[in-house]
């Protein structure tokens, strides 16, 4: 009970922090910001998702492959923004 309760505060601190980036990206237009945007949002749904699979601590692929998606956007985001 209590781990669904703080997998929905992590869902929504997740999405707050993507409409912050969201909301930065409208005012700058700086990729940066919309690719944390963007993983924030990821890494919410993914969170979400996991309140629904019946045994998250086994390990499942998919969580994790979505997990690493998401970083490696932020990783691309940075990297495109030092490049120039």
């Amino acid at each position: 009970m209590i781990e669904g309760f703080l997998v929905g505060v992590i869902v929504t601190t997740s999405l707050v922090a993507s409409a912050f980036f969201f909301k930065f990206w409208r005012q700058t237009r700086d990729l940066l910001f919309l690719g944390f945007g963007a993983a924030f949002l990821i890494e919410g749904v993914n969170r979400f998702c996991i309140l629904f699979v019946a045994d998250p601590a086994a390990g499942n692929k998919t969580i994790y492959a979505i997990r690493l998606a998401s970083y490696l956007m932020i990783l691309a985001a940075i990297a495109y923004k030092n490049r120039r």
